[in-house]
């Protein structure tokens, strides 16, 4: 490996991280406030019509917490950038329907239902990186 390759695989790393850093944070967040608003929670829950809510709310926030951490640690990157990219398109579908929603919440809604798209993109960044453009590398 020449200077200039360990320099831009350096950088590119550096990058990579700071990209998991950003995409965790809203994980984190939301797991964090799920715990601490956990009956609040587990009561919008059976608002949106989630089934057994009383499984589904523990396990979102392990997913949330432990996927965030996960993913900045970049451990199994592809296992968890899948797993959160199919959680975020469920949850897109789930709890940001903007088709059904009254027209005061209309723009709230599809701007986030937007965002857990794009977000889902961006996992499939993490994915395609991590197996070096299709091609399988160490570690991945």
């Amino acid at each position: 490996m020449t200077a200039t390759t360990t320099t831009t695989t350096s950088l590119s790393s550096g990058w990579t991280l700071a990209a998991r850093v950003l995409m965790a944070a809203i994980f984190l967040v939301a797991g964090v406030r799920k715990l601490m608003t956990y009956g609040a929670t587990l009561g919008y829950f059976a608002k949106l019509g989630i089934p057994m809510g009383e499984v589904v709310l523990p396990l979102t926030i392990a997913l949330e917490i432990g996927g965030g951490l996960l993913l900045i640690a970049g451990w199994r990157l592809q296992w968890v950038a899948s797993a959160l990219a199919l959680f975020t398109l469920a949850t897109a579908f789930t709890a940001h329907a903007f088709w059904s929603a009254d027209p005061a919440q209309f723009t709230g809604q599809l701007n986030n239902f937007l965002k857990n798209v794009a977000m889902a993109g961006g996992f499939l960044l993490l994915i395609v990186n991590a197996t070096g453009g299709g091609r399988k590398t160490a570690g991945a």
